[in-house]
């Protein structure tokens, strides 16, 4: 990002007295700047079409359309802008119906004002950033899954063949389980004792094999798909 671009937040909260602690939250970091409300989901999605904003801050719980629907739509009008989901609601069936929306990460609105900010900035940066209950309510989610077999080319696969799985090695497999948990290069280094050269070579090869652009993309796409 520029240095000298602030972060263009698009805020969507229905609820007045909420929008504006956010408001004053947000506006006290010199990087971030807040370039639109709206009250609704329509509104969101009309003012993210308008604005194009790097950041959409999404409450679920929207009038006229909901913050999933809205975000589903945003994403299917191909609009280039982060969604981060901002919602009280922490059943599995919404986080995963926000993600499957196209959402980027999932914050809960206990959060506190750093962790508001370092979720918008990280999420900028393509950098997978999920509220840590709502991390483990995914982890739990991926460790009921059926275990990897391997095929006769060496390839790991899931029992339940997703098709982006059997292009991923098991080391792949294992660095994009590490991905979606959040860890950077140097802690899957230090995880699977291998160097950083060789885990951003495997963070190369899993964007590349997935076909997405950073580690938020490929992070959703294997909760979407169920490749980890």
């Amino acid at each position: 990002m520029n240095e000298n671009k602030k972060i263009q937040v698009l805020l969507v909260e229905d609820h007045t007295m909420t929008r504006m602690g956010l408001q004053l939250v947000i506006e006290k970091s010199a990087d971030i700047q807040i370039v639109g409300e709206a009250e609704n989901g329509r509104q969101a999605v009309d003012l993210a079409k308008k604005l194009i904003p790097d950041v959409i801050l999404m409450d679920i719980g929207l009038p006229i359309i909901d913050g999933i629907e809205a975000t589903r739509q945003i994403k299917d009008n191909s609009i280039d802008s982060k969604i981060l989901i901002f919602t009280s609601r922490e059943s599995e069936e919404d986080v995963f119906a926000a993600f499957s929306a196209g959402a980027d990460s999932y914050i809960m609105k206990g959060a506190n004002p750093e962790q508001i900010i370092t979720a918008i900035k990280s999420v900028n940066d393509g950098v997978a950033w999920l509220d840590p209950l709502i991390a483990k309510m995914v982890l739990k989610n991926i460790n009921k899954r059926p275990v990897h077999t391997s095929s006769s080319d060496g390839f790991s696969k899931n029992s339940f063949s997703s098709p982006f799985a059997s292009t991923l090695t098991e080391r792949e497999l294992e660095v994009l389980s590490l991905i979606v948990e959040g860890l950077s290069n140097p802690q899957i280094a230090e995880r699977l004792i291998i160097s950083r050269a060789t885990a951003k070579a495997h963070v190369h090869s899993i964007l590349q094999k997935l076909c997405v652009s950073d580690r938020t993309q490929a992070a959703v796409m294997a909760m979407r798909e169920g490749i980890v």
